[in-house]
């Protein structure tokens, strides 16, 4: 499903945590990984070769991680910035994912990527999986992260959209893979429907109903034994939310942009805001272009 993917790295012990949270990624189809670290000087080139030799050691320590995972593994150094070269890179190596971390909060105060989250998120154009970091209390730049584990439940928040369909043939390709449990998500958007559709909840449920259940069997066709479908009605953020910390799910999957999509912006708000506030890793499928 993922034959290649690349690790966004800042070479701090923020990226150790990353590096360790794919190794489950194996048991869906990767076989290689490619560590990414952008030096960030552009236009400063007598720098270049120095800091990419300072690099190198860190670069050589989470590649034998990533080696003792089971993947063939490279390093690419650039020397933009990671928002300005990873996608052009990404494509470039016909990669199927990438993976970055942050610390969320508003991805203001990013531990991984020096605040280059957002932009890498705002200009994806291949499937994201954004892993949460989250600062040890009392103990200043430590870290820890919540990982993925092909054990856990999949948590799948759909509108029914092109791009959500999209993201669910993912989800699929989990099944295939080995994943057995999962929990189909849709929110009834209070906002849409409380002023003047409050009447027709009962029919929006029924016919949603219906569409959870079409795809609960599409996921057990595929192989998954355990697939819950949840119908709730509020403010999609906030239930999404509010289901992925009741529940010790290894990911979120998602598309990237809903059917509340404002034109010309490529990250929706509730996928954005599901970024900035949800406890599991978070796996962003894009819109076809």
């Amino acid at each position: 499903m993922y034959s290649k993917i690349i690790i966004a790295t800042d070479l701090s012990e923020a990226s150790d945590h990353i590096i360790e949270c794919v190794q489950d990624l194996k048991k869906f189809g990767t076989k290689e990984a490619v560590l990414f670290h952008a030096l960030g000087i552009r236009y400063l080139q007598d720098m270049r070769y120095e800091l990419a030799r300072d690099a190198e050691p860190v670069l050589q320590k989470q590649t034998q991680m990533l080696e003792s995972f089971g993947y063939t593994v490279k390093t690419h150094i650039a020397t933009g910035s990671v928002a300005s070269e990873i996608w052009d890179f990404a494509k470039k190596e016909n990669a199927s994912l990438v993976v970055i971390g942050t610390h969320g909060r508003g991805l203001a105060f990013d531990v991984l990527l020096g605040g280059e989250a957002h932009k890498i998120i705002h200009g994806m154009k291949k499937p994201l999986l954004v892993i949460r970091l989250a600062l040890v209390e009392g103990k200043e730049h430590t870290c820890t992260a919540d990982c993925l584990s092909i054990g856990r439940p999949v948590l799948f928040a759909t509108d029914f959209s092109d791009t959500a369909e999209l993201a669910f043939t993912y989800l699929e390709k989990m099944a295939e893979s080995g994943a057995q449990k999962a929990t189909l998500l849709h929110v009834q958007s209070k906002s849409r429907i409380e002023k003047h559709l409050k009447d027709r909840l009962d029919e929006f449920n029924a016919i949603d109903t219906e569409r959870l259940e079409m795809l609960r069997d599409r996921l057990i066709a595929k192989g998954m034994k355990d697939v819950k479908i949840m119908l709730t009605y509020g403010m999609p953020v906030e239930e999404i939310i509010k289901a992925s910390k009741e529940n010790d799910y290894s990911m979120i999957v998602m598309g990237a942009q809903g059917r509340s999509l404002v034109k010309n912006v490529f990250v929706g708000s509730v996928s954005w805001n599901v970024l900035q506030n949800s406890p599991h890793p978070v796996l962003l499928v894009p819109a076809l272009k």
